[in-house]
């Protein structure tokens, strides 16, 4: 008899609770358009680029790599400081060198004769032109960099086009084989 009671109390419980049930609705499902692709702005390589030229670092803001601005400015910014002091040192040396041919003796290359002084405006002249040389490369590149950049950005990458490595079993010795595999899903 005691256990009847509980029995009896469970059945009623269950039996109460689709009273409280939600009511259903139909719901008309949609499918989305998974083909439809972003629009593609032909433009905006060209936009980095022109960034870029006007300002270093302007078309890496643009493409939103903001890590890059830094290498850019301390890629110029080192070759700019090395053609300036190169060319101080260039200047020094032939500035002493003009004052020796003046016949005076007083400035701070006293211990150097005058072929010393002569190979020492070659060695920073030559220096200079290719810290020049490196300012100008480094501005191109910053350029040739938010260009691709931008390009890159609109270029497709999703897992429908991959490739990866598989191993799989020997068909006769069972010995696992390495290979490369190119998917791409419709």
């Amino acid at each position: 008899m005691n256990k009847i009671v509980p029995i009896s109390l469970l059945f009623f419980l269950l039996g109460t609770v689709s009273l409280f049930a939600q009511v259903k609705e139909e719901t008309v499902l949609v499918a989305k358009d998974s083909i439809a692709l972003e629009e593609i702005d032909p433009l905006t390589p060209a936009k980095a680029a022109f960034y870029s030229a006007i300002l270093p670092g302007l078309g890496q803001a643009y493409n939103k790599k903001y890590w890059k601005i830094p290498l850019v400015y301390g890629a110029i910014g080192t070759s700019l400081y090395f053609y300036i002091d190169n060319n101080n040192k260039y200047r020094d040396y032939r500035n002493a060198y003009k004052r020796r041919l003046e016949g005076f003796n007083d400035d701070k290359y006293q211990y150097l004769d005058e072929s010393r002084l002569v190979a020492g405006q070659k060695f920073y002249q030559r220096n200079r032109d290719l810290s020049a040389l490196f300012v100008v490369g480094f501005y191109a590149l910053n350029i040739i960099d938010a260009n691709v950049d931008a390009a890159l950005i609109q270029f497709n990458v999703n897992e429908r086009l991959s490739m990866r490595p598989e191993i799989y079993p020997n068909d006769v010795t069972f010995k696992p084989n390495v290979g490369l595999t190119f998917n791409y899903r419709f």
